[in-house]
């Protein structure tokens, strides 16, 4: 599968189903075109989930939204809530290791925790 290119306009349409990662990157940026070609052949090894690349420049609200400070930053999905977050160009097999370990996550206990983090924030903001 080809990676897509999100915008802050198909952002939460991409977002919500399913398995998505999202590489953060700049066209500057020398680690971001060395791990460009990695996501790239994992994307099409694995058709089951979505390769989502964001351009900092050209989305910088989008980037901003996740508080990006260092690129490239990789961002992870599962069914609409985010899983994972690292910046850092990152080997392939670190990026097989983290796609496994994401579809096999419990959904039923991240939802739990994610709701329960949801809610204490909420509370917090109360204060």
């Amino acid at each position: 599968m080809a990676t897509l290119e999100m915008t802050d306009t198909n952002h939460d349409e991409t977002v919500k189903d399913g398995i998505v990662l999202i590489d953060f990157w700049a066209e500057w940026c020398g680690p971001c075109k060395r791990f460009a070609p990695i996501f790239e052949r994992v994307s099409e090894k694995h058709a089951d989930a979505v390769f989502a690349k964001v351009d900092t420049e050209a989305e910088q609200e989008l980037a901003a939204k996740y508080g990006v400070t260092a690129i490239p930053t990789l961002v992870v999905y599962r069914d609409g809530i985010p899983v994972f977050a690292q910046p850092g160009a990152l080997p392939e097999p670190a990026l097989e290791e983290i796609l496994e370990k994401v579809k096999e996550l419990d959904m039923d206990d991240v939802r739990t925790r994610y709701e329960a983090q949801v809610k204490e924030r909420e509370a917090a903001n109360r204060g």
